[in-house]
């Protein structure tokens, strides 16, 4: 029942961040002005690093491939959002944002913590290195 838990777990907290950054995609123009606004440098960068980070990390999640590094880079990218976009909590709105990204980060670092559980290409892979330690004949 875990592993289940754990596979809809993955499948919850990367869905936001595939989404995420596919909308990134569609506004490309909104996302680098709201990027700028903010006052940070560079915003073409911030924006295709964003749109890597969530496109590329979050498909991880949902596939469980590389889930605590995944997990990490997630984590990471929520809380500097947090403290970037949504830390000047001058509305509700804003506070629950800000609070959003805490607890997403909080469930990715439980991710990290514990791995992806059985239904993941991690544990696939594993499984397949182990069978081939055992299988693997002395030369």
């Amino acid at each position: 029942m875990a592993d289940a838990i754990a596979l809809i777990g993955r499948i919850l907290l990367g869905a936001i961040f595939v989404w995420s950054g596919f909308g990134k995609i569609g506004s490309p123009a909104d996302t680098i002005q709201f990027i700028a606004g903010s006052g940070l440098p560079m915003s073409d960068a911030a924006y295709l690093a964003s749109v890597l980070i969530e496109v590329g990390g979050g498909v991880a999640l949902l596939f469980g491939w590389q889930a605590r590094a995944a997990a990490t880079v997630l984590a990471l990218f929520a809380l500097v959002t947090a403290a970037t976009f949504h830390a000047h909590v001058a509305d509700h709105a804003t506070a629950i944002q800000f609070m959003k990204n805490l607890a997403m980060a909080g469930g990715l670092l439980q991710v990290a913590a514990f791995g992806a559980g059985m239904f993941s290409l991690d544990a696939l892979l594993d499984g397949r290195r182990e069978l081939h330690r055992i299988t693997r004949r002395p030369a």
